[in-house]
């Protein structure tokens, strides 16, 4: 999965993330951030939350993989057909290591996947790219707010999970590409940038509503993402989550050429 940091860095666009999520830490978050798995994974409910978090990262990989592998067909050049696999592999690969963790942790990769299948087929059902543009918008924006939004889970891991989930979220590079593109079309026709504004704003509705859909159903991730295994449930900080990934978007619209 791509990511990108939260404030533009030249024309190139947004470049790799340094943090490791936006969230304010609590007593509880930093006990369990200095733990490794198997200490934490002592706890039931912690690692209930984990399995759901590498199940959702791992049907987010091998959803992205097919549809950048799809979305190659749109592709104007063979050097772009060619940039669009490479990023595909890049998922595929990022897919193999959630999968691989999850085995490994003695759980089924395909039970923990199960549960978020219905809500990203339906977020890439919503949309789908109607051409190349639309297909390279989403690749870079739908994907970094996926990025911002599990980040801000990493915050509160164990440091196995957390090196682990901030590795499948590195930038793979392809990110320039995408923002290459896009402003060369711009550039080279105006009128263009209206379309993809609209485009990226129906993403980032798209997006959010999946990522609250995520937190509402799960209650083992929702109650980690917002207050650690033992806390109470705070909707303001769910909030202010939200904000901080708004934030984000707009700055990578800005890094397009685009209004948000």
């Amino acid at each position: 999965m791509e990511t990108s940091d939260t404030s533009p860095a030249g024309p190139e666009g947004p470049g790799k993330a340094e943090r490791t999520g936006g969230v304010e830490e609590t007593e509880e978050t930093e006990e369990t951030a200095v733990q490794d798995w198997a200490a934490a994974s002592a706890d039931p409910r912690y690692r209930a939350a984990v399995v759901d978090l590498l199940g959702a990262l791992a049907y987010g990989e091998l959803a992205a993989f097919e549809r950048l592998a799809e979305d190659a067909k749109l592709a104007p050049t063979l050097v772009d057909k060619a940039e669009l696999a490479s990023m595909a592999s890049a998922e595929f690969q990022h897919f193999e290591r959630l999968r691989g963790r999850l085995a490994e942790i003695g759980e089924d990769p395909a039970a923990a996947m199960e549960p978020f299948a219905a809500a990203l087929d339906e977020f890439h059902r919503q949309t789908a790219p109607s051409d190349w543009l639309e297909g390279l918008i989403k690749a870079y924006v739908g994907d970094s707010i996926a990025s911002d939004f599990y980040r801000e889970v990493a915050a509160r891991l164990d440091s196995d999970t957390r090196a682990l989930v901030l590795g499948v979220l590195d930038d793979t590079g392809h990110s320039g590409f995408a923002v290459e593109k896009v402003r060369g079309a711009i550039e080279a026709d105006p009128r263009v940038g209206g379309r993809l504004a609209l485009w990226a704003r129906r993403l980032m509705g798209e997006a959010l509503s999946q990522a609250q859909r995520v937190v509402a159903e799960r209650d083992a991730l929702s109650t980690m993402l917002v207050g650690g295994v033992t806390a109470g449930f705070d909707l303001a900080e769910v909030g202010r989550m939200f904000s901080r990934i708004t934030e984000a978007h707009t700055k990578r619209m800005a890094a397009l050429g685009l209004a948000a």
